[in-house]
């Protein structure tokens, strides 16, 4: 496999795919780059809701630079990105260039995919990767804290684990804290107000094969879901699944 380095080149000259799986080894992030004037809100929200939105970093206003990666540029060294104005998703692009701004500051939050390499080395079936999927991302009907101007429901991501395994599963998730650590929701996904699991919000359906059970994250594209609900003016976020792939060990996040 690639080193994050050279993985990020390969996004920076085009390639487009989802990033579950990849350099195993390193945390990957999520992206959200809010203008100025709304950071803080982004940060209250975050700090208010650190379940979805463990923060790893955050930008000065206008660079494209983040110590989790020498180098790296958040306007071209992902895979996707989404622009939205005014609350609406207007375009999906592999190079955000041109649609950054001087007043943006990014944030880059802990992704669930940065301890997915520990679940497979404890021999649990991580569906997604193993069918070569993009992660299931569903809305649910739980609100978050509202911070500011910012408001907005939870997002998970889900896997299905056998019901055997899942209390390992779960144990093992918990030692990663910063990139969402353990699930927030284990079985009925009614619970959560989801109504069907072969319909997700984002990314694709995995099948959920007899004895197992569905266990749900707090998932980073909680923002994404307050960027619609509070109607900000403009962003630039990740597409759902296509992260940003740092050069820090998952195990620096791991207690």
């Amino acid at each position: 496999m690639k080193p994050a380095a050279d993985l990020r080149a390969t996004f920076r000259a085009g390639l487009v795919r989802p990033t579950a799986g990849l350099a195993p080894g390193v945390a990957q992030a999520n992206l959200i780059a809010v203008p100025r004037d709304w950071a803080w809100d982004m940060l209250l929200y975050a700090q208010r809701n650190p379940k979805p939105c463990p923060v790893l970093d955050v930008s000065d206003p206008g660079s494209p630079a983040t110590v989790l990666a020498e180098g790296a540029d958040l306007r071209t060294d992902l895979p996707l990105y989404r622009i939205w104005r005014d609350g609406r998703l207007v375009e999906e692009v592999p190079d955000a260039t041109a649609a950054w701004r001087d007043d943006l500051v990014a944030f880059l939050i802990g992704c669930s995919f940065s301890f997915e390499a520990s679940l497979i080395a404890a021999g649990i079936d991580v569906r997604h990767i193993s069918t070569g999927r993009n992660v299931p991302m569903f809305r649910t009907s739980r609100n978050c804290r509202p911070a500011g101007r910012m408001r907005g429901e939870l997002v998970v991501s889900m896997r299905p684990i056998p019901a055997e395994r899942v209390a390992e599963a779960v144990t093992i998730s918990a030692r990663f804290p910063a990139v969402h650590g353990a699930p927030v929701h284990i079985g009925d996904p009614a619970g959560l107000g989801i109504t069907d699991l072969d319909r997700p919000d984002f990314g694709e359906p995995v099948e959920i094969r007899s004895g197992e059970i569905p266990v749900f994250w707090a998932c980073g594209v909680t923002p994404q879901a307050a960027v619609m609900a509070s109607q900000v003016p403009y962003a630039i976020t990740h597409a759902p699944g296509h992260m940003f792939v740092t050069d820090v060990p998952d195990t620096e996040y791991e207690r």
